[in-house]
C-alpha cells in the first residue's frame, strides 16, 4: 500500500520530500500534486515503473509521456529546439503547460511517442513540484492520473488511495485540486498548434 505524504502546497517540506526522493530512486511511483490536478510518475530510466504506470491508465505505446522539468535549463538534454521556439517556451513557463517537442537521443524510445519520436515537456507552477524537481536534480517521467473508463484528472488525494493506492509506493497529498487541465502545444512544426485548450493561456500561440 502507498505511503501517505502530507506536504504543505505552499511551505513543503523538505524531510518529508527527501522521503519521496528516496522511494522514486528506488524504483518508486508516485501519485502527486501538479497545478492542473493529480499526475503520476516515476524517474526515466525505471522501465517497470513505466510498465506499472502504463497498466494503471490503460496505456498504449502511442501515448505521449510528459517530462516534469524545474526550469528550461534541461531541455537541451532531452528536446530538439530552435531559438524561436526556446524563447517561446521561456515566455510561457512556468505554467499549465504541456509542449510537444522533437525527442533527443538521451529520452529512452519507450517514453516517445512510437511512431513521431515526440516527448512532452512541462515546468509546472508548483511549489511541491519545484522542490521535488529540485532535490531530484534529473526530471520526473509523468502522465496526467485519469483512471481508466475516465474523462478527468484525479484531483482527490484520499480517493486516489482508495481507488489505486495498492499500486503505487508513495502519494503525495497536497490538497484537493479542481479541474485544470494543461493546454498542450505542439512545438514540432515552423507554427505552433494547439493540440488541446485548458487552462493555460493559448494566446501567444495562435
Amino acid at each position: 500500500m502507498a505511503q501517505m505524504f502530507y506536504i504543505h502546497p505552499d511551505n513543503p517540506q523538505k524531510r518529508l520530500l527527501e522521503q519521496v526522493v528516496a522511494i522514486l530512486k528506488d524504483q518508486g511511483v508516485i501519485a502527486f500534486p501538479t497545478d492542473s490536478g493529480y499526475s503520476i510518475g516515476c524517474l526515466l530510466d525505471n522501465k517497470q515503473g513505466l510498465d506499472r504506470i502504463c497498466q494503471i491508465r490503460d496505456l498504449d505505446k502511442h501515448h505521449n509521456f510528459t517530462l516534469m522539468c524545474r526550469d528550461l535549463s534541461e531541455l537541451s538534454a532531452y528536446a530538439y529546439v530552435d531559438n524561436t521556439t526556446f524563447r517561446l517556451l521561456k515566455n510561457n513557463t512556468p505554467g499549465r503547460y504541456v509542449f510537444i517537442l522533437e525527442a533527443s537521443k538521451e529520452v529512452p524510445r519507450r517514453l516517445m511517442n512510437e511512431k513521431r519520436k515526440t516527448i512532452g515537456l512541462r515546468i509546472p507552477d508548483h511549489k511541491i513540484d519545484l522542490s521535488l524537481l529540485e532535490l531530484l536534480d534529473k526530471p520526473l517521467m509523468t502522465t496526467t492520473l485519469i483512471l481508466p473508463n475516465d474523462d478527468f484528472a484525479q484531483s482527490d488525494p484520499e480517493e486516489i488511495e482508495q481507488q489505486i493506492g495498492h499500486q503505487l509506493d508513495a502519494i503525495i497529498h497536497g490538497g484537493y485540486i479542481g479541474q485544470q487541465p494543461t493546454t498542450i502545444v505542439d512545438l514540432t512544426n515552423d507554427y505552433p498548434y494547439i493540440i488541446r485548450h485548458g487552462s493555460g493561456d493559448a494566446t501567444p500561440f495562435e
